[in-house]
């Protein structure tokens, strides 16, 4: 079994409904790719780069799979595409359905025209390691050797008013999603 971090993010509504419900039918979908080992709260961030769109939901999950990271990618962008995304028309940072980004996968390190692990702005992104340090504090980003905890902090010290968009991260309470997120889909006990 391997170990992929996956970023998940919404900020418009799909044919599952409102962002929250398509994250969380996502995470569900994310079972059929392995087992989902841990998955963050849910977190509401302000958009970054293209300032004229609504607010995102986003969230981190663990998954132990069996996929390679290109058989991974795969299976990642048709969930998408099953949620409505629509990879060629959409603009860069833009709104958008679902995306599901692989940041980590075990100690690999691909930089190819179609996949870059770890994710190439993961160390960029207070949206993205704040869900993750939540779940996976020790996870190693095998480029700096640092820990997602380490990178974090990094980006929080890094530039001054980068501590302001790790604030604008912010944990949400959700009905859905935490009882969601508690219910079992984690839980190590399970096959």
């Amino acid at each position: 079994m391997h170990t992929a971090c996956i970023g998940m993010g919404a900020n418009l509504p799909s044919s599952a409904g409102p962002p929250e419900v398509t994250l969380a039918a996502a995470a569900v979908r994310l079972q059929s790719l392995g087992r989902v080992a841990a998955l963050s709260s849910l977190y509401s961030t302000t958009p970054v780069g293209f300032a004229g769109q609504p607010n995102f939901l986003n969230a981190a999950a663990v998954l132990e799979t069996n996929l390679t990271p290109f058989e991974l990618l795969g299976a990642l962008l048709l969930i998408e595409k099953e949620f409505g995304r629509n990879r060629t028309d959409s603009l860069t940072n833009g709104p958008r359905t679902l995306d599901l980004d692989i940041l980590l996968y075990d100690d690999f390190v691909i930089g190819g025209s179609s996949l870059i692990i770890p994710h190439i702005r993961l160390s960029e992104r207070a949206f993205v390691l704040v869900p993750l340090n939540e779940i996976a504090p020790h996870a190693i980003d095998p480029c700096s050797s640092n820990t997602v905890a380490q990178l974090l902090q990094k980006l929080r010290t890094s530039i001054p008013n980068r501590e302001d968009e790790s604030h604008a991260v912010v944990q949400i309470q959700s009905d859905l999603w935490r009882p969601f997120a508690d219910s079992g889909i984690a839980d190590s006990s399970q096959p």
